[in-house]
């Protein structure tokens, strides 16, 4: 946040958010001055409606199957065009250092694969990589995640599900 030479407050995105994750009441600031892209008013209808929050993805349409849904929000990840067209099988392959690592990311792979989620995998690449340059850090795993030693390789979680002889079938049902 800055000030401006006659004493008003500048907010930008990031202040933005951060009021609202501390729960700050942001239909207050309809009258301050933002930079940047957010458009306050926009934003204080959201917070004050929920529901109107599908506009900004479009109409809802409410004889979508939840599985209809899940496929065409598949396709939209929002990741730089490098990650996009990584071969993320090769990457993933590349990071093992046995014949036994190969064969248990081979087999997680293909699971991957028959599941179409390798655009899930690029993206969870890029996220790490990402959180890595800003120096986030996250947990050592959660919940089934950590049955996969693909994800372990990729650097999600730092359980190594091998060693533990987790089942990749509990991540991958």
């Amino acid at each position: 946040m800055q000030t401006t030479e006659f004493g008003e407050l500048v907010f930008n995105d990031t202040d933005l958010c951060d009021l609202i994750m501390r729960g700050t009441d942001i239909t207050q600031l309809k009258n301050v001055t933002v930079s940047g892209t957010v458009d306050i008013a926009q934003l204080v209808d959201i917070v004050q409606d929920p529901g109107s929050i599908s506009t900004w993805h479009g109409p809802a349409d409410t004889a979508q199957s939840l599985e209809e849904f899940d496929r065409k929000n598949q396709l939209n990840w929002y990741m730089p065009d490098e990650y996009r067209s990584m071969d993320i099988a090769e990457h993933v392959l590349g990071l093992c250092n046995t014949q036994a690592e190969l064969q248990r990311c081979g087999q997680e792979l293909l699971m991957f694969q028959e599941r179409s989620l390798f655009d899930l995998l690029r993206y969870l690449k890029y996220l790490v990589d990402t959180m890595i340059k800003h120096q986030v850090i996250w947990g050592v795993g959660r919940g089934s995640s950590v049955a996969s030693y693909v994800l372990y390789k990729l650097g999600v979680h730092r359980v190594d599900s091998m060693y533990y002889d987790l089942d990749p079938q509990e991540f991958l049902r």
